[in-house]
């Protein structure tokens, strides 16, 4: 299950320009809190299906659709996060944030992570 999600991070790499801190984090919120052993197996299949309608080459909306090709996919996956968030600990949260700021830590818009928290 693990390799399964890092073909997210695979696949979301080729859309970092297009999704926002926002939808990073919360696939690094989802992914973290995936790991914890403290998260119940139906909020893992809740992660799981989340992740998978994000890798889904079926869209409602085109993902190649310019501006509003991913708006969609980050509707399913803040609705999974707020489906799980009381297993979002402060440690899954750190463990995002430090990624995060590996992955984009020139473009990383505080307000939107702040934004995320407040969902939680």
């Amino acid at each position: 299950m693990d390799r399964y999600l890092k073909q997210v991070f695979i696949y979301a790499s080729r859309f970092l320009e297009q999704l926002s801190t926002k939808g990073i984090y919360i696939i690094l919120l989802l992914y973290y809190a995936f790991k914890n052993d403290q998260t119940p197996a139906w909020a893992k299949r809740i992660i799981i299906g989340t992740i998978a309608y994000f890798l889904s080459p079926i869209d409602s909306i085109p993902d190649l659709a310019p501006f509003i090709g991913l708006t969609d996919d980050i509707g399913v996956l803040s609705f999974g996060l707020v489906t799980i968030a009381c297993y979002i600990n402060n440690e899954v949260r750190h463990k995002a944030i430090e990624k995060l700021e590996s992955l984009i830590p020139e473009k990383i818009d505080q307000q939107s992570i702040e934004d995320v928290d407040s969902w939680l």
